[in-house]
């Protein structure tokens, strides 16, 4: 299932290229903050996810070697549409996922969670700070506040680089 776009998609894309993050070389405190995610929340993969018209570039990774993706196929493009944590417990459960190549294929995705990531000045989602399992699995309230302490400290190192 193809994800909707942000309601103000065209403003959403003028914040993007104003903060000129698209493409940029890897930051080490963000790679830190993708880096505790994994270990915290015992996951294999986390990516900062910063989505433009046609994909999801990664500007942080841990756990899968690719730096992007078509934004069709990201879960991401669906959490940055969620004022609250989205959660996906199983993928294969979710319409909107069942069928996902990265679901049905490598890395096989069953559990995603993601927060979207906010550009200060105009207060839209630029990107998603997400985490993935190849299982099923739910996070606790803990968890799923430590996901987003994580999230705001991207947040306020991404819009510091503008």
């Amino acid at each position: 299932m193809k994800p909707p776009l942000h309601p103000q998609e065209k403003d959403r894309m003028e914040a993007v290229h104003r903060l000129n993050i698209l493409d940029t070389k890897p930051d080490p405190r963000l790679d830190a903050l993708t880096k505790e995610a994994t270990e915290k929340l015992r996951l294999p993969i986390s990516t900062i996810s910063i989505l433009d018209n046609e994909r999801e570039w990664y500007k942080s990774c841990q756990g899968i070697l690719d730096t992007e993706d078509q934004r069709d196929n990201a879960f991401c493009s669906w959490a940055l549409l969620s004022s609250d944590v989205f959660i996906v417990e199983d993928t294969l459960l979710d319409d909107r996922f069942k069928s996902n190549p990265h679901v049905i294929g490598a890395p096989f995705i069953r559990f995603y969670a993601g927060c979207a990531i906010t550009d200060t000045k105009s207060s839209l989602p630029i990107g998603v700070f997400c985490v993935k399992d190849t299982k099923p699995r739910s996070l606790s309230l803990e968890e799923i506040g430590t996901l987003f302490d994580l999230t705001q400290k991207a947040e306020n190192i991404i819009n510091d680089l503008a």
